[in-house]
């Protein structure tokens, strides 16, 4: 009897030390979840700012997913490991079963036990928690000027040859590298779908050698390897969409055939080639789209702020933002390789990336907008009162125009017969002058003409056409100029509002003009007679560009719409 009952008693001892145990057990599954979550979200915080350490958070997530959906009836420290997670990720609001997903190089074990040297590690431990799902806020990246787009469900790109944007004809079909969607972290995705806007790039083709900048400007051959070895992805946020006419529309001489959508705030400038657009926006950005296919190619960030003006030539694009031009070669990686500022000092690469100031530095001036000259080997800014001249053969500023009272808002850059650059500046003191820059000038220049009878407000866009030139002023007037004569030739009240844009429609003598109220108005290029007009925007027109068969035009309601003329315009539009 005393046996059993000793018997029984050590029985009860062991179930109560076994119920301790799996106590203690229990008690530490508790202490690992609420550890990994601890951890979880400092990495998700270091994340916001590293990208490679989001790129290895996002590794670790598919791994984990990898490891839970394999071998489900298979009873193992492995499955088990796999239930303790499910159980971790319904704490974390994770319900939902996470598809497979190709392996990474580095696993959530290497991550979160990096340079320990514990081979006790344990193997079977919780996932990290699902950034995707947990993250209730973020904050934009700007650690670097380049990382992945975010999906749009909304953005779907044309596919069908109709609704590819007439850049240049006989455009390829995507390769296999081409139609496999970017992999993205988690974190990216929700940043992306939170914020809306984040710099985006996709690789491109990397030259060992430096970039000509004496190579001319021209249309669909200079950027041809970009166009054809840059990948085309899926899923980006912007787009080139196809625009259905209506009914009251199809008639019309002048029809809008695709809307560039991608940027968050307001379109500032625009520029264009036959198979690149360019568009800065007031989100610190410059987007560069394929007008081939239809998709945005990369996204240029890290802007102090604004991007108020942008010009492309020869594989560089040039940006504006407060006293900054960035230059931009696409070709390696968009690498910024030079910063130029408004007092004519250069910086080796981005002096301004991931600072944002509003403010003007002291000594600088805010830059209003920049131009090339046809040969692509000068660039000219106009910043506060003055041009500064950039010689970009040598990446040196060479001198200044100077003449104007008011800050410069606008020029062109033409060439003259024996060589010399011709520019024509506006600004706000209502002036327009005309600078003759010979090859090798340097120093203060002074303007050869100014333009009279001036504008009764600041002068606000300029275009060349021939052997005269347009200008569309703050006065709601469009004055005709002769560049030989330097006389005045017409003035007519074009507009209800500011003339924001003037471009000449290609392949046509017909003059378009678009103001601050969104209307665009053509006009006979010689006469200036009244063609017609069209509804443009709902929002101010801030830029237009051109190639060699559609016009551009960049407005306040964060869209860049591409139009094509059909038929003959001299009649009218309609």
């Amino acid at each position: 009897m005393t046996m059993a009952i000793n018997k029984g008693l050590q029985a009860a001892q062991k179930d109560s030390q076994l119920k301790v145990m799996e106590g203690r057990l229990k008690q530490t599954e508790i202490n690992s979840a609420t550890q990994n979550q601890l951890l979880f979200h400092m990495l998700k915080e270091k994340a916001e700012i590293n990208p490679e350490l989001d790129a290895l958070l996002g590794s670790a997530l598919q791994e984990n997913g990898d490891d839970s959906s394999s071998d489900e009836s298979t009873q193992s420290p492995a499955a088990e490991g796999s239930t303790l997670a499910s159980d971790l990720l319904k704490l974390c609001g994770e319900s939902r079963p996470r598809g497979k997903a190709r392996r990474r190089t580095t696993t959530q074990m290497e991550l979160l036990y990096a340079g320990s040297g514990d081979c006790d590690s344990p193997t079977g431990d919780f996932p990290l928690l699902p950034l995707s799902e947990c993250l209730e806020g973020s904050a934009d990246m700007q650690g670097h000027a380049l990382s992945q787009t975010p999906d749009s469900e909304q953005a779907v790109p044309p596919s069908a040859p109709s609704a590819r944007p007439a850049g240049i004809s006989g455009a390829r079909s995507p390769t296999g590298t081409e139609r496999r969607p970017v992999e993205r972290s988690p974190l990216s995705r929700r940043k992306g779908q939170e914020k809306g806007a984040t710099a985006t790039h996709i690789p491109g083709p990397i030259h060992t050698h430096p970039p000509s900048t004496a190579e001319a400007k021209t249309k669909g051959s200079d950027h041809k390897a970009l166009l054809e070895d840059s990948p085309v992805y899926e899923g980006h946020r912007g787009v080139i969409n196809p625009v259905t006419a209506q009914k009251n529309s199809r008639g019309a001489k002048l029809q809008c055939v695709y809307v560039a959508e991608g940027h968050t705030k307001p379109v500032l400038c625009v520029d264009a080639t036959d198979d690149l657009l360019f568009t800065g926006s007031k989100d610190r950005t410059c987007k560069v789209w394929n007008l081939v296919t239809g998709q945005e190619i990369m996204s240029l960030a890290d802007h102090p702020s604004s991007v108020v003006s942008v010009r492309y030539t020869s594989s560089l694009v040039f940006t504006v933002s407060t006293a900054y031009i960035k230059v931009w070669d696409i070709r390696d990686s968009a690498k910024c390789i030079r910063t130029l500022t408004s007092s004519g000092q250069v910086g080796s690469g981005d002096i301004c990336a991931s600072v944002r100031n509003l403010s003007i530095p002291p000594g600088e001036s805010q830059i209003n907008q920049i131009a090339l000259n046809p040969s692509g080997t000068f660039l000219y800014a106009a910043a506060g009162n003055a041009v500064r001249m950039w010689d970009l053969r040598k990446f040196a500023s060479t001198g200044k125009l100077t003449g104007h009272l008011g800050p410069v808002m606008c020029l062109t850059v033409d060439k003259l017969g024996n060589g010399q650059d011709v520019v024509l500046t506006g600004s706000k003191d209502h002036h327009i002058k005309m600078f003759e820059v010979a090859e090798g000038a340097q120093g203060s220049i002074s303007s050869s003409q100014s333009f009279d009878p001036a504008h009764q407000d600041g002068v606000e866009s300029l275009v060349v056409h021939r052997d005269v030139f347009y200008s569309g002023s703050r006065d709601f007037y469009i004055k005709k100029w002769d560049l030989a004569s330097k006389r005045l030739l017409q003035s007519v009240s074009a507009q209800a509002d500011w003339v924001s844009a003037l471009g000449m429609v290609p392949g046509s003598p017909v003059l378009l003009s678009g103001c601050r109220g969104g209307l665009l108005r053509l006009w006979h290029a010689d006469s200036l007679a009244p063609l017609g007009e069209v509804r443009g925007h709902d929002s101010p027109i801030n830029g237009l560009a051109t190639n060699s068969s559609q016009l551009f035009t960049a407005s306040d309601d964060r869209t860049v719409k591409i139009w094509e003329a059909k038929g003959s315009l001299e009649e009218g539009v309609h």
